[in-house]
């Protein structure tokens, strides 16, 4: 049986933040839904904060943080919420993002 791929957004700190719902694995519909959500929120809702919710993550596909830097390039401010212990300790994330001191980093 299919699952019903949804999302929803929420404002956090000023930061629209995108909510894939309890998915753990994303997979390359998943990620095609959270690139169509967040070019919605920054080219036609001209959103300068975005975010991503990773709470139930705990596997990110590639090309997940070279879509994110695209946006920071742009302009854009970037921030993931809440990631599982081990999606915080890939090099790319650990490289690239700093801790806001609570359960966000921001992409730098």
């Amino acid at each position: 049986m299919a699952r019903k791929k949804r999302s929803s957004i929420d404002i956090r700190d000023g930061f629209h933040v995108v909510v894939m719902g309890d998915m753990e694995i994303w997979d390359g519909a998943d990620l095609a839904l959270l690139r169509e959500t967040l070019a919605r929120l920054v080219d036609a809702e001209k959103r300068t904060a975005i975010g991503v919710d990773l709470r139930f993550v705990k596997y990110i596909p590639s090309g997940f943080f070279g879509m994110l830097y695209d946006y920071t390039d742009r302009g854009v401010a970037v921030r993931l919420y809440s990631p599982q212990p081990h999606v915080a300790r890939m090099l790319w994330f650990q490289e690239f993002f700093d801790s806001n001191g609570d359960e966000s980093f921001t992409l730098t």
